[in-house]
């Protein structure tokens, strides 16, 4: 099945590929992180935040595109990258209810402009963060309004390039401790999606391409 068309038939598709929204806590065990790729890098951190993104399908000429940002360069964290919408959960807060409401202070994008499709594998950040992604349909006749104290900028990328594992490049850097680090990443139209943005993205491609599911 390819991600191109935005189709009934493709929706249901990805639906099938996902976990149910059910009002668990992530595990971290068996999930994908910023670690995969760095040997030696390092492990993740025993105590982890629990975060969430929002993973936005959008319809566009028969296509989805998914929606991203570029982070403020006042933040303090992650200046400038490439992201997806999302962030820590409140107390009490389901991983769907944080997605949306991230989405909703970071763009404007309103909740009942997503039907949320279900849950993706979770991804462990090297910042200590345990990130549940939620995929969800944005139909049509949505607007969208950048928070300046968090976003520079919002744009959309195409699934199916998102999708494409010609596309994911890995890449090392050097960390300030001085070991290397790898890490996957996807150039698209000169914005360089990398870091848990881009891991996230391959868990995604993993899981709808990695087995097939009836």
């Amino acid at each position: 099945m390819s991600p191109h068309r935005a189709t009934a038939e493709t929706r249901d598709w990805i639906v099938r590929h996902l976990d149910p929204l059910e009002e668990r806590e992530p595990v971290a065990g068996g999930a994908a992180s910023d670690f995969d790729l760095s040997g030696p890098y390092g492990t993740p951190q025993a105590d982890l935040t629990p975060a969430s993104v929002l993973v936005a399908l959008i319809e566009r000429e028969s296509s989805y595109s998914v929606l991203l940002t570029r982070r403020s360069d006042t933040l303090r964290r992650h200046t400038g990258q490439i992201a997806l919408p999302g962030g820590r959960r409140d107390p009490g807060e389901t991983p769907w209810g944080t997605a949306l409401r991230e989405a909703h202070e970071e763009v404007g994008l309103r909740p009942d402009f997503v039907t949320l499709a279900g849950l993706s594998s979770p991804y462990v950040t090297g910042t200590g963060y345990l990130i549940t992604p939620v995929v969800g349909f944005v139909r049509h006749g949505f607007t969208l309004e950048p928070n300046p104290d968090e976003v520079a900028d919002i744009f959309e990328t195409p699934f199916g390039f998102l999708m494409d594992p010609a596309n994911h490049e890995e890449h090392e850097r050097e960390a300030p401790t001085g070991e290397k680090r790898r890490f996957y990443a996807m150039t698209h139209d000169d914005r360089f999606i990398w870091g848990a943005t881009a891991g996230v993205l391959r868990a995604l491609y993993e899981r709808l391409y990695g087995a097939a599911v009836a």
